[in-house]
């Protein structure tokens, strides 16, 4: 694996890269609280089969992260800077790996790039109402109504390491098997300066995503792009039903319900890693 930065809009996004880049390309695009480092595992794997890229957001992992009070952090410009991203190394046409914050970027770099998406890899990402848990309660039905600094003191609670542990650990029958790095390093990461205000600022966006889903299930239910999903069923964010409704939009979309919670990747790598590598191999190629 090789670890690279890009400029881009006078950013260093920092990104992971494997795989023989005569082979076809592979997005994956993490979630919070996280970076490419969710991916760590995965990657090699990946690359036996695919030319792999993982980059991090400005604002999470080794990204730059401008002051929020000079760079907006918003979906609609963390979307804007992956995608001049993707065509700064040359990823114009690709499938696309979408986690958590990874669905709401991921999405609107497809429907604003329609040609770039060759095929769809959906895990604990939501874009229906009915996949969010009363975890969301906070964000939908006070912060997103009106911002005011004691919401945010409640909410700050989300970026705690003990919570990020939580996040990790939560839904997970063997808890051992999950790696403490990875909370460890999203820990640290959100220690650094303005983190509070750069997550704050992404919380009370993540607003602008619900209006935005029926247009991506229409884009879905459209294109018909093959798709393969992977839903942990114990998330602490996203209800299995969020992931069920996919399959309105897509059905013959493959459906992998996993005894595993929001980050998949930690306890069940190698199961994605086969099931998707045998879906691209049958669908797609």
């Amino acid at each position: 694996m090789k670890f690279n930065t890009a400029a881009v809009e006078g950013l260093e996004i920092f990104y992971r890269e494997d795989g023989d880049p005569g082979t076809p390309k592979l997005v994956l695009l993490h979630g919070y609280p996280a970076s490419s480092h969710e991916y760590r595992n995965l990657i090699p794997a990946l690359a036996t089969r695919f030319h792999v890229i993982a980059p991090d957001y400005p604002g999470f992992g080794n990204s730059s992260a401008p002051d929020p009070r000079e760079f907006a952090y918003t979906f609609d410009h963390l979307a804007d800077v992956t995608a001049a991203f993707l065509r700064k190394v040359g990823f114009t046409g690709f499938g696309m790996y979408v986690q958590d914050y990874g669905g709401p970027i991921g999405m609107r770099i497809a429907t604003r790039h329609p040609d770039w998406l060759e095929w769809l890899i959906v895990q604990n990402s939501n874009a229906y109402e009915v996949g969010f848990t009363a975890a969301w309660d906070g964000l939908r039905h006070a912060y997103w109504k009106q911002r005011t600094p004691e919401v945010e003191k409640q909410l700050e609670a989300f970026l705690a390491p003990a919570t990020i542990k939580q996040i990790y650990l939560h839904g997970h029958p063997k808890p051992e098997l999950i790696s403490p790095d990875g909370w460890n390093m999203d820990a640290a990461s959100l220690a650094r300066p303005n983190q509070r205000r750069i997550q704050m600022d992404l919380f009370y966006d993540y607003r602008t995503n619900v209006p935005l889903y029926p247009e991506w299930q229409a884009f879905l239910n459209k294109r018909q792009p093959k798709t393969i999903i992977f839903w942990g069923q114990h998330d602490m964010f996203f209800t299995p039903e969020g992931g069920e409704a996919y399959l309105r939009d897509l059905p013959r979309a493959e459906m992998h319900r996993l005894d595993s919670g929001h980050f998949v990747t930690e306890d069940s790598g190698p199961y994605i890693a086969e099931k998707l590598i045998a879906f691209h191999a049958r669908e797609v190629s």
